[in-house]
């Protein structure tokens, strides 16, 4: 079961991810066409601004963020690592991953409540007499929060079963432990 688990969450994280990656291309192509027809036809692409802080730079911001977490690539002060080496290398990672899921956990409920307001309100932005519906947008923060809720929460689970090899946890922490 954990082998499945850590599977399909590794499929889920890395699908973000490279949705996140995928908007950073299409928003590069955007871009392009934008200059592109505002220098050489004068008919700049209306709503280029918005699109992008709306939607480009929330994707290719916040989606990888569970596959980071879950690959241990997210910043880290590891000041006092080397003092709980041994027998407290386990209750420190414990302590940690309960903190990061507790912070997550925040933020999901935080951005959630925010992205059904804005889901009520049916937000938009008005560029050039065109409406642009910006509510979408709203729902990506928590969806990405949520998921390194699930990620942090199962790194707890694979402490606990001592499977510090899974990918789950930090690598620069294995190499202070290992010294």
């Amino acid at each position: 079961m954990r082998d499945r688990i850590n599977a399909m969450i590794k499929m889920v994280t890395s699908g973000l991810a490279m949705l996140g990656a995928l908007g950073a291309i299409v928003m590069l192509i955007h871009i392009i066409a934008y200059v592109v027809m505002r220098h050489f036809m004068s008919q700049p692409i209306p709503a280029t601004i918005e699109i992008v802080s709306n939607y480009y730079m929330v994707m290719i911001a916040f989606l990888p963020i569970a596959w980071a977490e879950r690959r241990g690539d997210m910043i880290s002060v590891e000041v006092f690592a080397p003092l709980f080496a041994g027998w407290l290398k386990k209750p420190v990672q414990i302590f940690v991953a309960l903190i990061t899921t507790g912070a997550y956990i925040a933020l999901t409920y935080a951005t959630g409540l925010v992205a059904l307001r804005e889901f009520a309100a049916k937000s938009f932005v008005i560029s050039l007499s065109i409406a642009i519906p910006i509510w979408p947008s709203y729902l990506i923060l928590p969806l990405a929060f949520g998921l390194a809720a699930i990620v942090a929460l199962f790194r707890i689970y694979l402490i606990l079963l001592g499977d510090d090899n899974s990918g789950f946890v930090s690598h620069a922490l294995e190499e202070e432990f290992s010294e």
